[in-house]
């Protein structure tokens, strides 16, 4: 007997499954596999115009689960707002198989799960390899190559143990290219062998795995210029060259240094110190303009000493007073010589004297008088030698002495 419990019950579960009903499930699931990178993406066709927005949910397991009551599910992606989901964080093991699942959710309700079957080793594209180098070995070249890293920089080759690579190459040339036959190698290293001396060759590798034909693409071309023996000829320009460019920086270095230090001289140490008035056209150093009338009136200019200058008129003095004497002589021995003098008997006196000083001199000194010229002949030449423009100046007789006839 149904009560009114069970009557609401019943209505509550026909709602919800006209709900379920309602929501439209996703559809057309992809898997985009990269090596060991998988992401989930699927479509959705909106029908739902309310405020609440809609979400999905992503769930993984096994191939093998399904065969038990109760399969073991592993959330991936819960209540997401886009239409993708990564699995790479699951750990998917390469080789495995597993049941991809999806639905929609709305609030409370939910749509039908849809599945997707995924195989990792079948369906997951193959990468190129991670890294790929050139290396020249005169005419020939060595390609060394790295392999695919999974998610876990790993080499994908503990996942593909037949994996190798395809090595195409091609000759550049400036009429265009001439592609050689390509090589296979399992290794990481291949050698291009027998290729033209100093050419230009591009190389660019790809993966290859046959069992499920996968192929990765290539990647991008390396081109290097391949060596040979050097000639002679080009050996002697190299060494004409580099000689050529020392002897030029050698040069500039030199002409350099020589601009800088005159520049740095003429900055510090002038060479013209006097105006351009005061300086001769023809000549380089600087002087004083002196005037011919100057020039006229000045006479050489001797420095001598003291002691020097009272020899020179001591002698003076006794050369001044020796013919002096030997008028006296002549005057007192009634020679008959004729003797003038003034009335005044004191300008006799006055000729005896020189300088200021006593020229008087006893009559007894008169024969000694060519002795002492003699005697200071010699300090004499010493002055003369010093200065031929020496002027030594005449002794005028003083004009009060007269002859007179005693």
């Amino acid at each position: 007997m149904f009560t009114v419990g069970h009557l609401g019950l019943l209505f509550v579960c026909l709602h919800c499954s006209a709900a379920d009903a309602a929501l439209n499930p996703p559809h057309d699931l992809n898997v985009i596999a990269l090596n060991t990178n998988y992401t989930l993406t699927w479509d959705w066709d909106q029908n739902h115009a309310g405020p609440d927005p809609v979400t999905f949910t992503v769930r993984c397991a096994g191939h093998h689960q399904l065969n038990r009551k109760k399969p073991r599910w592993t959330t991936a992606c819960a209540e997401t707002a886009g239409r993708s989901c990564d699995l790479t964080g699951l750990e998917l093991l390469y080789l495995g198989m597993y049941v991809l699942q999806v639905r929609t959710n709305l609030n409370t309700s939910h749509s039908d799960w849809t599945s997707k079957t995924f195989c990792p080793d079948k369906e997951a594209a193959i990468g190129p390899p991670s890294k790929v180098r050139l290396g020249v070995a005169g005419s020939s070249l060595d390609v060394f190559i790295s392999d695919p890293q999974s998610s876990s920089n790993s080499s994908m080759r503990e996942m593909i143990s037949d994996l190798y690579f395809q090595v195409r190459y091609w000759e550049q040339r400036a009429d265009g290219e001439v592609e050689k036959p390509p090589l296979t190698a399992k290794g990481n290293m291949v050698t291009l062998s027998d290729l033209t001396p100093w050419t230009l060759y591009c190389v660019e590798v790809q993966s290859r795995y046959d069992f499920y034909n996968k192929s990765s693409s290539f990647t991008q071309p390396l081109c290097v210029k391949t060596e040979g023996f050097i000639p002679w000829w080009m050996i002697f320009l190299y060494f004409l060259g580099s000689l050529l460019i020392c002897f030029l920086l050698v040069l500039i270095f030199i002409y350099g240094g020589h601009r800088c230090f005159q520049l740095c001289k003429e900055t510090l140490c002038p060479g013209e110190k006097l105006p351009l008035q005061l300086r001769q056209d023809d000549s380089d150093y600087p002087c004083l303009i002196v005037s011919e009338s100057e020039s006229d009136l000045c006479d050489l200019v001797i420095v001598c000493s003291e002691s020097a200058i009272q020899r020179n008129n001591a002698d003076l003095a006794v050369d001044s007073a020796a013919p002096l004497i030997g008028l006296e002589e002549d005057s007192s021995g009634g020679g008959g010589r004729h003797s003038r003098h003034n009335s005044s008997g004191s300008r006799d006196s006055g000729v005896y004297s020189a300088g200021g000083n006593s020229g008087a001199l006893p009559l007894g000194a008169a024969s000694s008088s060519p002795d002492v010229s003699r005697l200071h002949d010699s300090e004499k030449m010493k002055m003369l030698s010093m200065s031929s423009e020496v002027k030594v100046p005449p002794v005028i007789p003083d004009e009060g002495v007269v002859d007179m006839e005693v």
